[in-house]
């Protein structure tokens, strides 16, 4: 099997694995989320009604402002967070709550990770080598995005350049 594994420019956090939910959608934790029951509430989100608890997140950008940042760390004092947020761009206030909030962080990507995680997929977030590592449920790698079905194992790197 072949691996996938994604290079940032930008992390923080602990080394987290968990269930990727993908979308190329942004994350406003004040206007996108149910914060009480755990879910994405705004009903045009594309993740609308879908648990983020425990989750990786894994989306387009950042939205909002102070009101996000606390609201993180308010999720985290409940147990209602997601175990890490995965961005193609994220602003400065949002990675400041993120900190406050002890959540990991990837983000600055030179492709779109929306479109090269599958929704669902098991990943791990690594932020000291500043990957994420696409794997599936049971541990094993992922087949080539790319669809390379020559069976050959190899490591599929894409990264900055």
């Amino acid at each position: 099997m072949k691996e996938l594994i994604l290079q940032a420019r930008q992390a923080m956090g602990h080394k987290v694995a968990g269930k990727a939910l993908v979308a190329h959608d942004g994350l406003s934790a004040r206007y996108d989320l149910d914060r009480l029951r755990g879910v994405f509430s705004r009903p045009a989100h594309k993740l609308a009604g879908q648990s983020y608890i425990d989750c990786i997140l894994v989306l387009d950008t950042a939205k909002g402002g102070v009101a996000s940042a606390w609201m993180l760390y308010e999720m985290r004092s409940r147990n209602m967070a997601p175990r890490a947020i995965v961005f193609n761009s994220v602003n400065t206030i949002l990675v400041q709550g993120a900190a406050l909030a002890d959540i990991t962080m990837l983000a600055g990507f030179d492709e779109d990770i929306t479109a090269l995680v599958p929704h669902g997929s098991w990943v791990e977030v690594d932020p000291q080598a500043k990957t994420l590592q696409v794997i599936d449920q049971s541990g094993q790698t992922i087949a080539d995005p790319a669809g390379a079905t020559d069976g050959i194992p190899f490591k599929h790197v894409r990264g900055p350049r």
